[in-house]
């Protein structure tokens, strides 16, 4: 299945900016509500292989709300992400609500009276997700669930930071692990959620909430890279 938006990594066409303005990255929650109301199909269509065929739609329901909200509730990311995460921690069931709330509350608060976000201060967005995701779902790599992306792609994000990247190449490097983490699904069986009553019959399918991991990963670094380059 092909995913709309996941090609296109933006190249900064500017001088060599390494951070953005808080107040500017709004605009990547707003890239996020689009991305997933683009895919919520797609997103659905894999669930129903092996779920019940709602990741997308309720996903879209989430961050459509979310949209609802922004204009009059917050002016910056810390604020956006807080509001995204309220939202879906109160309005999306099953696992997927708490988790993707725990996630971006965890960047939010990484966050929170920052300004400019540089790539140091993103990374520890990264890794703050990360870990609430590994203490909210209980989940492991191999358990065949977004931590298989998070993981790889917070990792790859962060060593290529080490080893003299910019900001911008570390966002490539993110999104070049996100795919792999997403395609390394496929082959694992699941050992969370409904997908783990399947047993070996949940192999050949990625992980809905992978695939949606990676759409998210891929839209920050396409938008924040925008950003780098306006700034």
């Amino acid at each position: 299945m092909r995913f709309h938006g996941t090609d296109a990594i933006l190249k900064p066409k500017g001088p060599h900016i390494t951070s953005f303005p808080n107040k500017a990255g709004v605009a990547i929650i707003f890239a996020l509500i689009d991305e997933i109301h683009r895919n919520k199909q797609s997103l659905s269509d894999i669930d129903g292989l092996i779920g019940d065929g709602d990741h997308g739609i309720n996903m879209n329901k989430g961050f459509q709300m979310c949209k609802q909200r922004l204009v009059a509730d917050t002016d910056d990311m810390s604020g956006a992400f807080r509001v995204l995460a309220q939202v879906l921690m109160d309005h999306i069931g099953g696992a997927m609500g708490p988790l993707y709330g725990s996630f971006f509350k965890a960047m939010a608060k990484a966050s929170m009276k920052a300004d400019p976000i540089d790539a140091g201060l993103f990374a520890d967005m990264l890794t703050a997700a990360e870990q609430k995701v590994r203490d909210i779902g209980q989940c492991q790599l191999g358990d065949k669930t977004l931590l298989d992306v998070l993981a790889p792609a917070s990792d790859a994000f962060k060593k290529n930071l080490a080893n003299g990247g910019s900001f911008a190449d570390a966002l490539d490097a993110m999104s070049a692990a996100a795919e792999i983490g997403r395609e390394a699904t496929i082959d694992m069986i699941a050992k969370k959620g409904r997908a783990s009553r399947l047993k070996e019959r949940s192999k050949g399918v990625p992980d809905p909430g992978a695939t949606s991991c990676c759409l998210i990963l891929n839209t920050m670094a396409r938008t924040v890279k925008q950003l780098l380059a306006d700034a």
